[in-house]
């Protein structure tokens, strides 16, 4: 159970980190698709008799890679190279693993994860590659943020984006496969995105909503262990369960929260198009009747002089 914890805890904290900047690219469905080539590695792993973990980390990162560089080249679109990870990857992973003389029940436990079974060796791994991504998901934020947000003005800045784009497929490779263990290769997207997207309901700038992501995916993937340990429950199962009623639970602050930053920004913008009075309002200023006062259009915005200020209509 000590185990279990700690590399639930480390994949908590990784999945949410590099997802933040997958959920920016718009591609929530890409720890879905290198979950399925992990897939294969594991397959391949059966037929070679050899260990899991190696053979899937590679065969997910050079997945990764492959469908990457032929995006960036133009001879494939994004949902055509998702849609060959999630094919070819889950049907040779199973074909393979039948050649080996392993059912395909045996995938399960990297399917839908098995924290019982985590060996001292696998907590070890997994602590340093989770390490080594968040030392690249904290360290570089700036640079990844710039580049998954507008590759074009990442590229006026002098960012070398081709390679921070391959350094973002490469580390989701390596955080879902170091998930497999923990919540599965099929439910690893989801803690690639659910805790980013419950973040962002309670976070505005996107440093504050990276940090707040990997806070949140630590507290419910301990939450969840804990809890599949008392009900009786696959832990993959129940840490997605909590994450998913986590963001619930926090939908409803969303609203709040984003339309008192609208409302400030709304306020802010008026003040610099509308000094503090003294102020004349010209010919280009419209004034439209609004009771027993008058109310000027100008800017994009419609506001009265109120005392020492103007209110925003």
């Amino acid at each position: 159970m000590q185990r279990a914890l700690i590399a639930a805890f480390l994949s908590g904290l990784m999945s949410p980190a590099i997802g933040t900047y997958i959920v920016q690219r718009r591609l929530s469905l890409l720890g879905d698709g290198l979950g399925h080539v992990a897939v294969a590695g594991v397959g391949l792993s059966f037929l070679t008799s050899t260990a899991p973990l190696p053979l899937a980390v590679a065969t997910c990162v050079v997945g990764a890679v492959v469908v990457e560089l032929l995006r960036q080249q133009g001879r494939a679109t994004g949902d055509v190279g998702l849609a060959v990870l999630f094919y070819g990857g889950l049907a040779s992973g199973v074909m393979m693993a039948g050649l080996g003389g392993q059912g395909a029940g045996v995938l399960s436990q990297f399917l839908f994860g098995s924290l019982t079974s985590i060996s001292d060796s696998d907590v070890r791994t997994v602590a340093v590659l989770a390490v080594a991504v968040l030392v690249l998901c904290v360290g570089l934020w700036p640079r990844l943020f710039a580049v998954c947000a507008d590759e074009d003005f990442a590229r006026v800045l002098g960012l070398r984006v081709r390679w921070l784009n391959l350094l973002v497929v490469v580390v989701a490779a390596l955080t879902v496969t170091m998930s497999m263990r923990t919540v599965g290769l099929l439910l690893v997207s989801a803690m690639m995105v659910i805790p980013v997207a419950t973040a962002q309901n309670l976070f505005v700038s996107f440093r504050n909503s990276l940090l707040g992501a990997m806070a949140i995916g630590a507290v419910v993937a301990f939450g969840g262990t804990v809890g599949s340990f008392y009900w009786d429950t696959a832990s993959g199962a129940t840490i997605v369960v909590c994450a998913i009623a986590v963001f619930l639970a926090t939908w409803p602050l969303s609203r709040m929260i984003h339309h008192h930053h609208a409302h400030g920004e709304e306020a802010q913008a008026c003040e610099e198009v509308c000094p503090q009075p003294p102020h004349e309002h010209g010919p280009d200023h419209i004034a439209v009747h609004h009771g027993d006062h008058v109310d000027y259009v100008h800017a994009g915005h419609r506001h009265a002089p109120h005392g020492d200020h103007c209110d925003e209509h």
